[in-house]
């Protein structure tokens, strides 16, 4: 349920997203409790950077103390060296693969901060890429060439360590083991995969960027289905409002919409446009018309903010099957506007893959 503290942080993210402040009436009350409340919401959901973007928009008399000031300044700043440490790690890994001829395409991650305000105050963890079906000969030259190790037990894609920081390399787009329904939403990701996109350069190198019709399904079914598994934070919101903004007139919505109702996603589409232009101020000009449930707008928005399922992870292998089971079962009203297959057989594919790679079961 929205409080003022979550009406303040959603004041800051406007704020942050339009480049100045409208709101600054709703801060004149805000005491050190509150402040630390929206500071702590903020850093939860992903988004402490953006939303001090947001204070900086404020008046002084009506910013937050000074020592939570200056803890948040530190963060932010811990943010921002984060994202050099990964920008480098992307310049090199790119130069390597273009060294051996292989082209990479980023997903998500740098590529998509590159359409926020400040770019560095996205923050992300793995690098994400596409080798356009060149996963396996990749991975063959990095451990030759690089003696890293290179983990085959996940279920879409391998991993290795590479700077410190983790990389996903995929060979499949979405996980299509886990869910009969993304192999469908596979078949357009590959599609759409091959159609030239953007491109930044690092390091002299041209590194690729998704195509507008790879992002928007990419996106959407990448929080999705997370949010149906476990919970995404409002920095998924964000990323999907900059993608909208940043790609006014080429997003074909007539194309996605369809492809989200083929998907049984087509009312999570609708709820996280609802929230991007009601909460976050996005123009509803920008969208396409919906009729979008506003009950279930709410308790997908409350979901994102507050779990309704918030129990810890246990530690020992039977524990955590047993909790995931419990999570699963809470889910399942968030599985119901993701998925087009039925509960029981999404649940018989899960422990399939589960079975299948082990490790994952404690992932």
């Amino acid at each position: 349920m929205k409080d003022t503290a979550t009406d303040g942080l959603f004041a800051l993210l406007r704020a942050a997203l339009h480049g100045k402040m409208e709101d600054t009436a709703l801060f004149a009350q805000g005491d050190e409790a509150w402040w630390r409340e929206i500071y702590s919401r903020s850093s939860a959901q992903g988004v402490l950077a953006v939303a001090w973007d947001g204070l900086q928009m404020l008046p002084g008399e009506l910013c937050p103390p000074r020592q939570l000031l200056l803890e948040w300044a530190f963060n932010v700043e811990q943010i921002e060296k984060r994202y050099r440490r990964h920008e480098a790690a992307v310049t090199r890994l790119a130069a390597f693969y273009h060294k051996h001829g292989i082209p990479m395409m980023l997903l998500k991650g740098y590529g998509l901060s590159l359409s926020y305000p400040v770019p560095s105050h996205r923050p992300f963890g793995d690098i994400d890429i596409w080798l356009y079906g060149r996963q396996p000969e990749a991975d063959r030259i990095v451990t030759r060439e690089l003696g890293l190790q290179v983990d085959e037990d996940k279920e879409h894609h391998t991993t290795f360590l590479f700077d410190g920081i983790m990389v996903e390399n995929h060979y499949d787009i979405v996980n299509n083991e886990t869910h009969s329904s993304n192999r469908r939403i596979e078949q357009p990701l590959k599609r759409f995969a091959a159609q030239p996109g953007e491109s930044v350069e690092l390091g002299g190198v041209a590194v690729g960027l998704p195509s507008v019709p790879f992002n928007a399904l990419f996106l959407l079914r990448h929080a999705a289905v997370h949010f149906a598994a476990i919970n995404i934070g409002l920095r998924h919101v964000l990323d999907w409002y900059v993608f909208v903004e940043r790609n006014v007139g080429r997003i074909d919505w007539e194309e996605l919409c369809a492809l989200a109702r083929e998907a049984n996603m087509d009312r999570f589409l609708e709820c996280l446009n609802a929230i991007c232009a009601e909460d976050l101020g996005l123009d509803a000009s920008l969208l396409p018309p919906s009729a979008c449930d506003p009950k279930l707008k709410e308790r997908v928005l409350n979901e994102i903010l507050s779990p309704e399922f918030s129990d810890a992870k246990p530690n020992g292998l039977l524990p955590n099957m047993w909790f995931k089971t419990r999570r699963w079962w809470a889910n399942r009203w968030k599985h119901r506007i993701v998925y087009d297959e039925s509960l029981a057989g999404a649940f018989v594919n899960s422990v399939r893959a589960h079975l299948k790679r082990p490790k994952s079961i404690s992932a």
